[in-house]
């Protein structure tokens, strides 16, 4: 989950591939020897040309496809460098939670919606100033 204010950065997968043109979070499955992290930094390489440090976990999903389960770890991630270009994907964009309800997302992805929806939402601090 890469957030730059309040705005995550999506992907789209490329036409051809399965669930063509739906939108999702970066990332991708863990090769055989590869740690979790180690599989994020490298996906984020390979789909969008940066390199990326992996923070915490920010969710944990769960989710049966008619062909297989997958289990989808949410990490808070920054860009450390290089500038965004879609290479393992079709597009990527910026957007905000009202944006990001309103895209078709993978099944898979739309479970974290609504705990980053409240994730996302301004709040209040004691001085009266919006977050």
């Amino acid at each position: 989950m890469i957030l730059e204010g309040r705005k995550v950065l999506v992907t789209q997968r490329d036409e051809a591939s399965h669930y063509g043109l739906f939108w999702e979070f970066p990332g991708g499955k863990v090769q055989e020897g590869e740690e979790p992290r180690q599989a994020l930094r490298r996906e984020l390489e390979e789909e969008l040309g940066i390199d990326a440090s992996v923070g915490t976990i920010f969710d944990v999903v769960f989710h049966v496809y008619p062909e297989y389960p997958v289990l989808l770890l949410f990490y808070f991630c920054r860009v450390e460098k290089g500038v965004l270009r879609p290479l393992g994907c079709r597009d990527f964009r910026w957007v905000g939670i009202d944006e990001l309800e309103g895209m078709t997302m993978l099944p898979a992805d739309t479970p974290v919606l609504e705990r980053l929806k409240e994730y996302l939402k301004p709040k209040e601090r004691n001085s009266g100033v919006l977050e």
